[in-house]
């Protein structure tokens, strides 16, 4: 590789850190919600994997049932996650599109 063509690679990257770090700051800002057992738990995550929030309505909470709530927010949480991974991977296969093939790079 002639060292012009180094130059022009290593701008690239350049660039393409950039977008990812703008990308990533904005993932932070952004959320998915996904729900369990008809709407009775609700977890929201950031596009960066955060949970910020759990909801649980009233009638979902039976003091004889503890292990049902259990089950309802793990997969509430669960779902939520999968759905903010697949977000970040979009958005940042978006960012990676077109960049050349670097062996040993990505």
């Amino acid at each position: 590789m002639n060292p012009k063509q180094q130059a022009k690679m290593m701008k690239q990257l350049q660039e393409m850190q950039r977008k990812m770090a703008e990308t990533q700051e904005q993932l932070a800002t952004e959320t998915v919600e996904a729900s369990a057992g008809g709407g009775m738990v609700t977890a929201v995550v950031s596009g960066d994997l955060e949970l910020r929030e759990v909801r649980i309505k009233p009638e979902a909470v039976d003091p004889d049932d503890v292990e049902m709530l259990q089950d309802l927010v793990t997969a509430a949480v669960n779902e939520a996650l999968r759905s903010a991974q697949e977000l970040a991977n979009q958005r940042m296969g978006s960012v990676t599109a077109g960049m050349p093939d670097i062996p040993g790079l990505f």
